[in-house]
């Protein structure tokens, strides 16, 4: 088939084998699979209602688009797309086939006579002006605009195609007769062979305009949509490459090969791509009267903002930050506020990742006002926030534009998640995964591989792990993983909530060794998760010194980045080593700190569990009677959305708080109040053993089996003290008083 193409070199537009930069100026030429095409239809239109039922009809119908547009294909491939609507027209089309490549050269030069009687009579067969109309008109006017050397040597490809076809259907059929189970495993696999190998081949030569732009279209709706369908990204460079070898100006190829680049994180090719798109479009605008200067300046700015993202992507922000101070240079001049909203949303990116391009942010925040963006870190309430993005989601269900609905969605879970409200984040998730795409696409794809459906699925297995369901949320992960392979541009955000999950279960389960060992994978993909864990382990591990000069490092490394969630979470883990170092009264500063953050930017659920710290801190300093007033404030919020483990330590602390105060009382009262403390003990272990915590378990039954021996109950004392020894010889003790644990 490769030869075909190269044989056809009568296209009026390439000389010396050299195809012009207008190229696609012609819409069609003549080829050996349009031909066969040509005689589909022309049986089609023979072929009596009668001889072909409806339904049968109605495939053929839905066959032809995709093989007019499409690129060409073998000729046993379109057997069998034809056999498997009508197997009767199949049988004809292939004699008929035969008959013309067999014969004579007259015998092609009549089919193309014959077919302009399709438009002829008062009732044609073929209306002018349809599909099939335009390719049979543009087939007999490329047709006849051949010379005579050119005819020959497209029927010389006519024969060659047609005794390909023929051999690989011989093939096909010696393969069937040798085993019927085995073969159809061989069929199976060569029939995925085929289609690479005709997808290769199509692009060798030449493609039309029509068979290009097809191509284009379809594999840029794949790599946005569904990039599992789409071609693996060596296959798709090398038929860009072949697609620019004939057109090197085509701007179209150029930018389909930096998204494809993008695959395989290239920043060389990528950035070489991207810089060839709009060198193209630039051409194009200076040449075109119609766009003049505004289509130059146009291209140059948002060349410069793609440029900027492209560099913040790769990490490159200092490179980003120059790019993106360009575009807005040039966006300024022209007064293009559109492009100046883009830019600044890449700015408040830039301003998350580096900390000297935050000023440069918050000089633009007054734009941002101007223009009604929301922003969640500025400290609004939820429901102010909330009326901010139901105005932006009037506008986008209003236009149908079914991406930037996702997107909304997906940032709903996320905010939610951030206010800590799980509930509500499990909803806006479960919305966007159950919600059919308004977008209409192509070829049976979905629009469920974007990375609004990456966040909301990453959000979901998290959420199911937070609660102890593992197994789901490793069903969750398993379908992340065949959604988004490896290779693909969403991969990571599945691949960092893989790790943190697998991090939390190997430290509930005390095996540091093996979450220390996660912590290298969780740093190649967020270096501030993975700095934040490292500290957490070195603290487990009972490394105090280590976990503290690393945590001081991250305090200052995130408040420069204004990562306030970070923030909190350092100051509360800095607070942890201070009494777990027998200093609690060090540790009041740090959390009210992280008090006062969370309630200015309307944390809750990190707000609560920062009042969480404050009454274990409390306890220790022997006022227990004021940890339990602090409690009963912070309790609500954490059983109503927290995660399991925080609902364990609040009911394992308000277990010690009760058995604290319980010492000046009665003896009847102080009775009732452990037998309290026992039953939230219970509770507290049953949120333990969901998330496989063994060493919180062995606290609450050696604190149980206290209590049972000051109730003097011996035979359920003695029941936790065997479950405390078997617990106690199974994990490691690293010596700290039970009370200062929480």
């Amino acid at each position: 088939m490769a030869s075909v193409h190269e044989s056809l070199y009568f296209n009026p537009m390439m000389t010396n084998g050299v195809v012009h930069a207008s190229v696609f100026g012609i819409k069609d030429w003549v080829t050996p699979y349009k031909i066969a095409v040509l005689v589909l239809l022309n049986e089609m239109s023979r072929t009596g209602e009668g001889a072909v039922s409806l339904m049968e009809r109605r495939r053929l119908n839905q066959l032809l688009l995709p093989l007019l547009q499409g690129p060409d294909i073998t000729l046993s491939k379109l057997y069998k797309l034809i056999e498997e609507s009508c197997p009767q027209l199949a049988n004809s089309v292939q004699i008929r086939i035969k008959l013309m490549a067999e014969g004579e050269l007259k015998d092609m030069e009549q089919f193309f006579d014959d077919l302009s009687d399709s438009f002829s009579g008062t009732e044609p067969e073929v209306h002018k002006t349809s599909v099939v109309g335009l390719f049979l008109r543009h087939m007999i006017l490329a047709y006849s605009k051949l010379s005579f050397s050119q005819v020959f040597k497209l029927y010389t490809a006519l024969q060659q195609y047609f005794q390909n076809g023929e051999k690989k259907t011989v093939e096909d059929a010696d393969m069937e007769l040798t085993s019927r189970d085995e073969g159809e495993r061989k069929m199976e696999k060569e029939e995925l062979d085929v289609s690479v190998r005709e997808e290769e081949v199509s692009c060798s030569g030449p493609l039309s305009q029509k068979q290009a732009e097809f191509f284009l279209s379809q594999q840029a709706s794949l790599l946005k949509n569904d990039e599992t369908k789409a071609l693996t990204p060596a296959s798709l460079q090398k038929e860009l490459n072949n697609l620019l070898k004939f057109n090197p100006d085509f701007a179209e190829a150029h930018y389909l090969s930096y998204l494809n680049n993008l695959r395989v994180q290239d920043v060389f090719s990528s950035t070489h791509s991207l810089l060839h798109y709009f060198d193209r479009l630039i051409l194009t605008g200076a040449e075109s009267k119609s766009n003049g200067e505004e289509g130059y300046g146009r291209s140059l700015r948002y060349a410069a903002l793609n440029l900027a993202a492209l560099h913040c992507r790769f990490g490159h922000y200092q490179q980003a930050e120059l790019a993106l101070q360009e575009a807005i240079r040039i966006a300024q001049e022209s007064n293009d506020h559109v492009c100046l909203q883009h830019c600044l949303s890449w700015l408040y990116v830039l301003g998350q990742k580096r900390s000297d391009s935050y000023v440069l942010l918050e000089h633009s925040v007054k734009k941002a006002v101007h223009f009604g963006l929301p922003r969640a870190f500025a400290g609004k309430t939820a429901n102010k926030l909330m009326d901010a993005l139901k105005d932006s989601d009037l506008l986008h269900w209003k236009h149908s534009l079914s991406e930037l609905i996702d997107i909304s969605i997906a940032q709903k879970t996320a905010i939610w998640r951030l206010y800590g409200r799980s509930t509500m984040a499990l909803q806006q998730a479960q919305m966007l995964l159950s919600m059919n795409s308004l977008e209409a696409v192509n070829a049976g794809v979905q629009q469920n591989n974007t990375e609004s459906f990456a966040v909301a699925l990453c959000h979901l297995a998290e959420l199911h792990a937070e609660q102890g369901c593992f197994a789901a949320a490793s069903e969750v992960l398993k379908h992340l993983k065949e959604r988004f392979p490896p290779n693909s541009q969403h991969a990571q955000l599945w691949m960092l909530c893989d790790q943190k999950i697998q991090f939390d279960r190997a430290m509930n389960d005390g095996k540091y060794h093996l979450a220390d060992s996660l912590v290298t994978g969780i740093t190649a993909l967020n270096s501030i998760e993975g700095v934040y864990r490292k500290a957490v382990v070195l603290q487990a591990q009972n490394q105090m010194s280590e976990a503290h000069k690393l945590l001081q490092k991250l305090l200052v490394h995130c408040q420069k980045l204004k990562n306030t969630e970070m923030v909190i979470s350092v100051l509360l883990s800095v607070a942890e080593l201070y009494w777990r170092s027998s200093s609690p009264t060090i540790a009041l500063p740090m959390l009210l700190q992280a008090l006062a953050l969370s309630k200015e930017y309307r944390l809750q659920y990190l707000a609560s569990e920062t009042v969480l710290n404050l009454a274990f801190a409390q306890l220790i300093l022997g006022i227990p009677e004021q940890a339990l007033s602090l409690l009963h404030m912070a309790i609500e919020p954490i059983l109503a959305d927290g995660a399991i483990l925080d609902k364990g330590r609040a009911m394992f602390l308000v277990a010690k708080c009760q058995v604290a105060s319980a010492a000046s009382y009665d003896q009847p009262k102080k009775a009732e109040a452990l037998e309290a403390a026992i039953e939230n003990l219970n509770e507290a272990k049953n949120y333990f053993a969901k998330v496989d915590c063994k060493e919180r378990i062995r606290d609450v039954v050696y604190f149980q089996a206290r209590l049972y021996h000051t109730l003097g109950k011996t035979q359920e004392r003695n029941r936790c003290a065997m479950l405390f020894r078997q617990l106690h010889q199974e994990l490691p003790s690293h010596g700290v008083p039970l009370i200062n644990h929480l």
